[in-house]
Parts: C-alpha cells; sequence; structure tokens
C-alpha cells in the first residue's frame, strides 16, 4: 500500500511537472520586438524604456560566444596574400598600430564594436535612421529614401562611415554602404580594408532583447571573394560600467587621452 501511494505521487509530481513547463518558458521568454506606429520594427527604446545594444564583443569570425554558427574560421576568410600578410602583421604587434587608439573613428563594422553602445533613431517622416555611437559620440545616417542610389565612383567622397542606403525586407533592415576610406580599421581584429569595401549589413530584431546582425564583405582590393559573417546583438538595461540607468555616457577619446603616448613603436 505503502509503494502504491508513492508512486502515485510520484506520477502526480511528473504531470505536474511536465504541465507547468510550457507555463514557465512561456513566461521567461522575450516579448516580441515592439513596433512603430506605422507598423515597422523599432531597434530602439520602448516608451518609458532606458537601454542600448551593446555590441563590443561582436565577432566577425570565428563561432564562440554571441557568434553566428555560419561565421567563417579564420583560415577560411578569403584573402589577397598582401592582405593576410599585413593581418598577420597587425596580430603580431598586437593592435598597436590601430588608428583607433589614437582616436580616430570607428569606420564600417567597427562602429558597432566600439565600447559605449550604440543606439538606433528612426526617422521614418524624414526617412532616415540615424544610429548613435557612445564612444566619441560618433553618428552616421542610413538614408532611406525610396529608390536612392549610391553617388558614381567619379563623385564619391571617401569617408570613415561612407555613403549608407537603407531599406526594409519584412522586418530585417538592410544597409548597403560604399565609399569608404582607408584612414581606419574597418574591422576591430585587424582584418584589412581597401576603398573597394562594399558592406552590406541586416539588423533583425528577434525579441526585445536581441538583433542578430548578418554582414557581407565584398573588397576586391582585399579579398578574392565576398564572405560573410554576424553575431548577436544584446540589449543593455544598465550603464556601460553596470551601474543603474541604462544611459549611455559621454565619452571622447581626444579627452585628457593619455594612451597612446605609452604604445610600443
Amino acid at each position: 500500500m505503502r509503494h502504491h501511494w508513492s508512486a502515485g505521487v510520484v506520477s502526480a509530481v511528473v504531470l505536474i511537472i511536465v504541465a507547468a513547463t510550457p507555463m514557465l518558458a512561456l513566461a521567461q521568454a522575450p516579448a516580441p520586438p515592439p513596433r512603430l506606429p506605422n507598423g515597422q520594427i523599432n531597434l530602439g527604446a520602448v516608451p518609458g524604456q532606458k537601454g542600448f545594444w551593446n555590441s563590443f564583443n561582436g565577432q566577425l569570425v570565428g563561432r564562440t560566444g554571441n557568434a553566428l554558427p555560419t561565421n567563417l574560421l579564420i583560415e577560411e576568410v578569403p584573402f589577397r596574400p598582401w592582405a593576410k600578410a599585413l593581418f598577420e602583421y597587425r596580430r603580431f604587434r598586437d593592435g598597436l598600430d590601430d588608428p583607433h587608439a589614437r582616436c580616430q573613428p570607428a569606420g564600417g563594422i567597427r562602429f558597432l564594436t566600439a565600447p559605449n553602445g550604440t543606439e538606433f533613431i528612426q526617422q521614418p517622416e524624414l526617412n532616415r535612421i540615424l544610429l548613435i555611437d557612445g564612444e566619441n559620440r560618433a553618428w552616421k545616417r542610413i538614408a532611406m529614401e525610396p529608390g536612392r542610389k549610391h553617388p558614381s565612383p567619379d563623385d564619391l567622397n571617401p569617408s570613415y562611415f561612407g555613403d549608407a542606403i537603407g531599406w526594409w525586407e519584412g522586418d530585417t533592415l538592410v544597409v548597403d554602404t560604399v565609399g569608404f576610406n582607408e584612414k581606419f580599421w574597418a574591422f576591430r581584429n585587424g582584418l584589412p580594408h581597401t576603398r573597394f569595401l562594399h558592406l552590406v549589413e541586416r539588423y533583425t530584431r528577434l525579441d526585445m532583447n536581441r538583433i542578430k546582425y548578418e554582414f557581407t564583405v565584398d573588397d576586391k582590393g582585399a579579398y578574392t571573394r565576398p564572405w560573410s559573417g554576424g553575431w548577436h546583438i544584446n540589449w543593455q538595461s544598465t550603464n556601460y560600467d553596470g551601474s543603474p540607468g541604462g544611459e549611455i555616457h559621454e565619452y571622447f577619446c581626444i579627452d585628457n587621452e593619455r594612451d597612446s603616448e605609452h604604445l610600443e613603436r
């Protein structure tokens, strides 16, 4: 009798756990991505919410951490010989020659992986989206005018952030950028780029807490073919240093900058 009673209790507990599991999972699941009044995905905070996107640990290559499982390994990147040699030299130097360490702007994909976080400011009434970076208060504009085209190569003025045109493919923001200069490292790990860099980025907000970021690099000067990668960008509701607030603090590299004098030559 005692044995049957125990078995019955165990069965009942198992049934309760099985029945409760979907409800617990539902309660813990992140809320779906928010939308603007026009129905577009809202890539920023909702009214009353504070925070920003923290992509500092984004990985262009490799499959660990928040990287996408489809990322290339470094040995799979289709370098041209000179670009591979330069990358190896930069890696050997451990970033000592990085222009970013001397307060040059973080262009290309580097914009997302600079410290201090990133915000999206969507202005559909003005056909543009602004990305604001917490480091140096850098910002770049994504032109969203329907049918907009890049200037001809002869008319492009090479810059750190390039000429960016965006559009929506369903709930994914696609950004096509050309016209980069060569005064910066477009990728934090030292992967080279040239003036031929054509960067296509895709931002898909999966829920309230994550954006799936995908990129394709097409640079005939540095690589033998286009290649792609990406990672998940996480929402941060605290300040960048972890203290309460959810604000992007003001930071300027040149203000009281003391690092470059200690870099080895």
